[in-house]
């Protein structure tokens, strides 16, 4: 009988925990925000995830009537900004500018000061940045085709330019190595402007990067692209061919960007979060802010953007692994 009562005593207090809890995450959800919120770049000032901090601060500065401030935290490939906020009290208030590396980086080092998917809560994706295959202006390689036909021909003996080991680029060429049987020869730089230089002038026969990395050597007509890596053609350049259909079935790659807060963040203080970024990504001006970095906006549900990062690591695990790269 006192086992009874004790255990109908534990069932009460349960309950009026659990009340309470939810009470506490509704009434978070109410008064958030009510204080400055600080979104952290991991990369130094200048270049599309410090556009994207300050201009989705500054529209949620102004929806909400709260001080938005950007604090740019670089260094160790993302890690030190990336770090800062997953030790941040899980409350909204301290906001991460996820990107490429976010989902990369568990797997190029030997050990993180956190647990990318448990530290984490993601918000919503807000961006992508399709990789694009290109080639010097003057190269006889005009498809995909052709660059697989050369590469079989002579394996090993084509050499594309990276920004060096675990790069976007990088490891993007090394997916389209698994995915097509071929094998080229990487050309490591640092950074694309002395990559994408080198290939206007011949050194190097071909490279993936990003779009906005590209565009102004596409634009001088320096450089040609032969194909793009998004899942189907994309409005940036709509008569340019998939990597996909262009043979290599399935084939996807993008410099991607989004929002992500320390886990444990109450979840209507996320769901507030995603509501009104998602009505951000849909104003015009910041659409054609987008257009002119040259990525395409996005947008969608925490729990999207949450099976989008776990699929980038699935993928990413199994490239690093194959391309033998010595996590540091």
């Amino acid at each position: 009988m006192k086992l009874k009562k004790i255990g109908l005593f534990i069932a009460f207090v349960i309950g009026i925990l659990s009340v309470t809890t939810s009470q506490l995450f509704a009434q978070s959800s109410v008064s958030y925000p009510d204080k400055p919120i600080t979104i952290v770049v991991p990369y130094p000032p200048g270049g599309f995830n410090d556009t994207l901090g300050r201009i989705v601060g500054k529209k949620l500065s102004d929806a909400w009537g709260v001080n938005v401030v950007v604090e740019n935290k670089p260094g160790a490939g993302t890690t030190i900004g990336t770090n800062f906020v997953a030790r941040s009290a899980p409350d909204g208030y301290t906001i991460l500018v996820a990107q490429f590396p976010f989902s990369a980086n568990p797997y190029l080092y030997k050990s993180l000061p956190y647990d990318t998917l448990k530290a984490f809560s993601p918000v919503v994706l807000a961006g992508r940045a399709p990789m694009v295959l290109v080639v010097n202006a003057n190269s006889p390689i005009k498809t995909t085709g052709d660059l697989l036909a050369l590469a079989k021909s002579k394996p090993g003996s084509v050499n594309y330019g990276s920004s060096g080991p675990g790069s976007s680029n990088h490891l993007s060429m090394v997916l389209f190595e698994m995915m097509a049987g071929v094998s080229l020869n990487q050309i490591p730089y640092k950074g694309s402007t002395p990559l994408l230089t080198d290939l206007a002038g011949g050194q190097v026969e071909v490279a993936f990067d990003a779009y906005p990395h590209v565009r102004p050597f596409l634009q001088s007509g320096k450089i040609r692209p032969i194909a793009i890596a998004t899942e189907v053609r994309s409005p940036l350049m709509a008569d340019l061919p998939t990597v996909s259909e262009s043979g290599i079935k399935g084939y996807e790659a993008s410099s991607w960007h989004g929002f992500v807060v320390p886990s444990g963040t109450p979840q209507p203080v996320v769901d507030k979060l995603n509501r009104q970024i998602n009505m951000i990504l849909k104003q015009e001006d910041i659409r054609k802010t987008f257009n002119e970095q040259g990525v395409v906006p996005d947008g969608g549900t925490a729990a999207q953007f949450e099976a989008f990062i776990r699929k980038q690591m699935d993928i990413w695990k199994k490239v690093v692994s194959n391309a033998g790269i010595t996590p540091e």
